[in-house]
């Protein structure tokens, strides 16, 4: 068989593949008779209220020069870890608003950071398509230089994202503008699987996001340029094991709900979606529009500990809006308080307990968020 078959022969079963999803697509659109806004108001749930002090900022953390690109907690909740364009991670005891590390990159260039479940290591990646290690243990030179402890080494595009496995200091999944996600072996610093790449087996184009459930450490879900979320199995990486549907823009972020079974995705198409793993079904959308009516693209997303609030930034001047995911309201704008960030709101986190929320800026500044008084949100 000619070459010129063989490619006449994958363009016919590409354009039947493409079908057969419109059709698939439509056939659910039919079957979807609800969501989850309209569930909650026929069941007559009201939406979450904010009183003055209920969501106050509590600290400031003043040090990078430059904006801040990605963040992340320590699983006991006092330690937040930064990375910035001013080439610098930096470590901050969350109670004191004292930095602890401030770590010089080889490469500027960061895109993302993550802390090891035992909080001695933190990990970081971007422009340089290399993930670096540094020991929190190891001492500084002069110029507050600490050694790379490891370099994992193999992707063909900018890292865009890392996480640690919950519960393993050994292991970490990143994802790459190669179109693939990787789990490494921190130990030995090689790959363990490959997630997508040479086979039509996942993303068509640069994967931006990665997020492992806390249930069920072999699951984790990517989301890519290509506007779909994908769910792998780590024990089977040839293929993933769901692709989701119905973004119109690049996803720019995923976060799995705090059971598990879902995750909530953003996108430059201004939404935010919440799916559902177990039927592969979209159960809401949150739809956000900027003062002349345009989209507001998704930066970064975030969930309270109960899964009833979406904290969402966006790509405008400090917007972060808090959704009420049961009836798909927003409830408060960040934005909008007091001590408020003055740019972009570029990346969110939310402690281990729940009890305080971070969100990184282009101003250079990162900001607790603590709910005031004894509020619990069900």
């Amino acid at each position: 068989m000619s070459v010129s078959e063989l490619k006449e022969r994958h363009a016919v079963a590409t354009e039947t593949v493409n079908n057969l999803r419109d059709r698939l697509r439509q056939r659910r659109l039919q079957l979807l008779d609800t969501d989850v806004a309209k569930y909650s108001v026929a069941q007559g749930r009201s939406p979450v209220k904010f009183g003055a002090t209920d969501l106050v900022c509590c600290r400031t953390l003043l040090g990078h020069t430059g904006k801040v690109y990605s963040l992340d907690w320590t699983p006991e909740r006092n330690r937040i870890v930064s990375a910035s364009q001013d080439g610098r991670l930096i470590v901050w005891n969350a109670l004191t608003s004292q930095k602890t590390h401030a770590i010089k990159l080889p490469c500027a260039w960061v895109m993302t950071c993550a802390f090891s479940p035992n909080g001695q290591t933190v990990a970081c990646g971007g422009l340089d398509s290399v993930c670096s290690i540094f020991s929190l243990s190891s001492t500084a030179d002069k110029d507050g230089t600490v050694p790379v402890s490891r370099i994992l080494s193999g992707h063909r595009g900018y890292v865009s994202c890392c996480q640690y496995v919950p519960n393993e200091d050994t292991h970490l999944i990143t994802s790459s503008g190669d179109q693939t996600c990787v789990l490494w072996d921190v130990t030995t610093g090689l790959k363990t699987s490959v997630f997508g790449g040479e086979f039509q087996s996942g993303h068509t184009a640069d994967v931006l996001s990665v997020s492992i459930s806390g249930s069920n450490p072999n699951w984790f879900v990517s989301g890519s340029c290509d506007t779909t979320a994908c769910l792998w199995d780590t024990r089977a990486a040839s293929r993933a094991v769901r692709t989701f549907h119905g973004h119109q823009g690049d996803v720019n972020t995923v976060k799995f709900f705090p059971d598990g079974y879902r995750f909530g995705t953003g996108s430059d198409d201004g939404t935010c979606r919440l799916y559902d793993l177990r039927t592969g079904h979209q159960l809401q959308v949150y739809q956000a529009h900027g003062d002349g009516g345009g989209k507001l693209p998704v930066t970064s997303i975030a969930f309270s500990a109960s899964g009833r609030l979406l904290f969402a930034g966006y790509a405008n001047n400090s917007t972060c809006y808090v959704w009420d995911t049961l009836l798909g309201e927003v409830v408060l704008d960040l934005g909008e308080l007091q001590d408020s960030h003055k740019n972009r709101i570029s990346c969110l986190g939310m402690s281990a307990d729940g009890s305080a929320l971070c969100t990184g800026s282009w101003d250079s500044n990162l900001k607790i968020w603590a709910f005031g008084g004894h509020r619990r949100v069900t």
